[in-house]
């Protein structure tokens, strides 16, 4: 057009502007030019197949308008038979997202909120199990507790198996110090690690132990409302992104297995201080207004105290848990951790044990009862935790052989079968015991004990010649000499 009107010839202004000839005229002709923007379409290009079942649709949609376009498509299917195809619900799903757009009830709005440095922290514990990381080949189940600040998105984490307060003020206290300062406010969701019931109001308030941590650092408590994850939405946010990110970091690997849990929460912490790399301007932001951390941080561990009951069993955190029989009846002192539970007699540790995870009901050690049950073997065919006394699966597939071979000597020979477990090495009686089933025999317990007799330890003998002290008699005569 710019060479048309300085008066260049059509054809040469086409060609300089890379266009055939009838383009360059029709452009000529409307004056307009690609760039400029088309009409509006306002007719359809194919007929409409709800035009005279709109009425019957949208009356439904007035009645309910949670109904989904697949629902009302299958109705009308029904009321009008062979009337509409399957390709034609996409038709109906527009119509119903243009009606709901313009009819429709009122939308839930999400505020944007202003942070301020120094002034926020949020947690969460958020599942990993997504990731399929295993430990020496074993599926490995675990949480981690994640620490985000708001301002700036600086965050932490800490390894966890479970929602309980341990893991709560363990994964907390790890981040405050690994940030090295205090902020104003801590925000988290209504786990039942930091609140409780309230009887008279039916709500939920903040635990004394829980604010007791917070009182230590300063801190405010916060919470969202039950069911309102969004108002914790930095951290719930950053769940996902950092999930993300450590499993992008898992395909670069090659190999979600790892030797140990050291091996893999090295990785974690390194895809953790990668991002904070990024936020190190606003962090110092941060930091500048943040309060400093107390002189040291609170024992990360509930203490109290239990009596061994007649069972040779203690309940921790309403949990069973067996020490030797020698403590029936001795009073011990708990120390409760996030992974493991420490028992005391008298200042000198029992344990210490894993502490039980999600849904374990118990933890039984088959050597603090086996020698009672070889006295009381009737006891073992109702026994409450009888399957605990099974160390692997070897040994349950050997009670099950004496059971259907020996009818009612099965539970005197597994008995004794265990404490000769006990006794010498319980991998080495598996060893004999998967031999024997394997073979097809009858694993009866002076057939395993035959195999797995102790063996007299063969000493080398060693021939060593008399001293000759007549050397130290000359070395003292001679220093009597020089004095």
């Amino acid at each position: 057009m710019s060479l048309i009107n300085k008066g260049v010839p059509l054809s040469t202004a086409a060609a300089k502007a890379g266009m055939s000839e009838p383009t360059a005229r029709k452009y000529r002709r409307t004056g307009k030019v690609p760039s400029e923007p088309r009409p509006a379409r306002t007719w359809r290009t194919r007929e409409d197949p709800y035009a005279d079942v709109w009425e019957e649709a949208e009356k439904m949609l007035q009645i309910d308008s949670g109904l989904q376009a697949k629902t009302v498509f299958e109705e009308l299917e029904r009321r009008h038979p062979g009337r509409f195809r399957p390709g034609q619900l996409r038709t109906l799903q527009r119509r119903f997202r243009r009606w709901r757009a313009q009819h429709g009830p009122e939308k839930e709005v999400y505020f944007e909120q202003r942070h301020c440095p120094g002034e926020r922290c949020q947690s969460d514990f958020t599942d990993m199990n997504s990731l399929y990381v295993t430990i020496d080949s074993e599926p490995f189940p675990h949480l981690l507790y994640h620490f985000v600040l708001t301002y700036s998105n600086w965050e932490w984490v800490n390894l966890a198996y479970s929602e309980t307060f341990e893991a709560l003020v363990e994964g907390l206290q790890a981040s405050l110090w690994e940030l090295g300062a205090v902020p104003l406010m801590h925000r988290t969701d209504n786990l039942s690690a930091a609140t409780h019931n309230l009887k008279e109001s039916r709500g939920r308030d903040f635990n004394d132990r829980y604010l007791a941590v917070l009182n230590h650092y300063h801190l405010e408590a916060s919470r969202n409302n039950p069911g309102r994850a969004n108002e914790n939405g930095d951290v719930e946010s950053q769940n996902y992104h950092f999930k993300n990110a450590l499993d992008q970091r898992l395909r670069l690997r090659g190999s979600r297995d790892f030797s140990d849990v050291p091996a893999y929460m090295a990785l974690v912490i390194a895809v953790v201080r990668d991002r904070n790399a990024r936020h190190k301007e606003l962090l110092a932001e941060e930091l500048a207004v943040m309060r400093p951390l107390p002189v040291r941080p609170l024992p990360a561990c509930r203490e109290s105290f239990v009596t061994v009951s007649k069972w040779s069993t203690v309940r921790v955190a309403k949990k069973p848990y067996s020490v030797p029989s020698r403590l029936i009846g001795e009073r011990l002192k708990v120390r409760l951790f996030a992974a493991t539970v420490e028992l005391y007699y008298h200042d000198e540790l029992i344990g210490p044990f894993q502490r039980l995870r999600g849904d374990e009901p118990y933890r039984i050690d088959y050597r603090h009862l086996v020698h009672s049950l070889l006295r009381k073997p009737g006891a073992f065919a109702r026994f409450v935790y009888q399957e605990a006394l099974y160390p692997s699966l070897t040994y349950r597939r050997a009670y099950d052989a004496l059971v259907e071979q020996q009818t009612g000597r099965a539970d005197l020979e597994y008995i004794r079968i265990l404490h000769l477990a006990a006794t010498t090495l319980e991998a080495e009686v598996e060893a004999v015991l998967s031999k024997l089933l394997d073979a097809g025999e009858i694993p009866t317990f002076d057939t395993v004990r035959g195999q797995v007799a102790p063996r007299e330890n063969d000493y080398p003998h060693v021939d060593l010649d008399e001293p000759d002290l007549k050397a130290y008699d000359d070395l003292l005569e001679h220093k009597e000499e020089a004095a």
